[in-house]
């Protein structure tokens, strides 16, 4: 890491969360003509990932960050929370797919999100920190939410799409199916000929790999060290590396990635840095998505970060919950 007086780079992981918690139907606001077939609301990327304004409970606008590897329906920051005095309901147990530790957070009833004029009620939040993203926005909206849509994330455009349909599998290989364990999308992607499987993650950040899959492959360099992670129960070491084999995703092939390397998770993460080369559409209910780009073959650079100066004001002091990895 580099010495005090100079820039320090840090890199925040995204994870899925495991919540006791049972998936609330969500419902929408009918569009007024039979013309209108869908919805959309341009998003904002910040270091690449993707923020909406929400508003809830019909106060706001919010910015939240929309979040594929969160499984639940929505988060809210214990500050937004009490501006809206959002009541207590429940609780429920947290946990990131390094399984290394838990947290217990508060259910808060949410009467109403709306985003892109689109209106979903009866919503239950985790009211929680938002680790890494707390400077950025108020809250975050998880894959869950948009079951009932087709999904799409727009990055080259900044557009959040929701609308009716279905999607059909096809000859190209530009839909390919998912599964969703913990309401968190997983797709198969092969790396040097080898079949793996990857958690598609937009509140996440780069390509990353776990130590078990990077352990096969072959670099054009040594990996080296890139920055600290922290997920909901982890603190992590993160290397980083440009690979020497190709990545395939669907009919796309990302040539010679940079990619990070952590010790924490299981899956690879596919983040919003290589996520941001296409629009991505989900069917929850066929377990499909698409992916549009505008070529075959992509080429992955290491994401942007938040640069921390050495008189910039100090952070709160990190949860000491927290289980260091590495």
């Amino acid at each position: 890491m580099p010495s005090p007086g100079k820039l320090a780079l840090s890199a925040v992981l995204g994870c899925s969360l495991w919540i006791g918690l049972k998936d609330s139907p969500a419902q929408d606001l009918r569009p007024e003509t039979e013309e209108v077939v869908s919805h959309s609301a341009p998003i904002e990327l910040l270091y690449d990932k993707p923020y909406v304004s929400v508003m809830v409970n019909g106060h706001g606008p919010f910015r939240f960050l929309i979040d594929t590897g969160t499984g639940a329906e929505a988060l809210v920051s214990p500050e937004l929370a009490d501006e809206l005095a959002l009541p207590i309901v429940g609780h429920a147990r947290l946990t990131d797919p390094s399984g290394l530790g838990e947290q217990r957070s508060n259910i808060v009833q949410i009467q109403s999100v709306t985003v892109g004029g689109v209106e979903f009620s009866g919503i239950k939040a985790i009211r929680h920190k938002l680790y890494g993203d707390g400077e950025n926005c108020r809250g975050v909206l998880g894959f869950t939410l948009f079951k009932d849509y087709l999904f799409t994330l727009n990055f080259p455009e900044r557009r959040l799409v929701l609308s009716r349909g279905a999607l059909e599998m096809d000859q190209n290989g530009s839909v390919i199916p998912f599964r969703m364990p913990d309401g968190v999308p997983i797709v198969a992607m092969r790396i040097d000929g080898r079949h793996e499987e990857a958690q598609i993650d937009s509140g996440g950040t780069g390509l990353s790999l776990p130590e078990s899959v990077a352990a096969h492959l072959k670099f054009q360099s040594p990996p080296v060290t890139f920055g600290n992670g922290e997920s909901l129960a982890t603190r992590f070491l993160i290397k980083a590396a440009r690979l020497r084999p190709d990545v395939r995703l669907g009919c796309y092939t990302f040539r010679q990635a940079f990619v990070e390397l952590n010790p924490a998770f299981p899956l690879i993460n596919i983040g919003s840095t290589p996520l941001g080369k296409f629009a991505v559409t989900f069917d929850q209910q066929r377990r499909l998505l698409r992916l549009d780009a505008s070529g075959k073959t992509l080429s992955l650079d290491a994401s942007p970060t938040v640069m921390e100066l050495i008189n910039a004001p100090k952070r709160q002091e990190q949860d000491s919950k927290l289980v260091p990895v590495g």
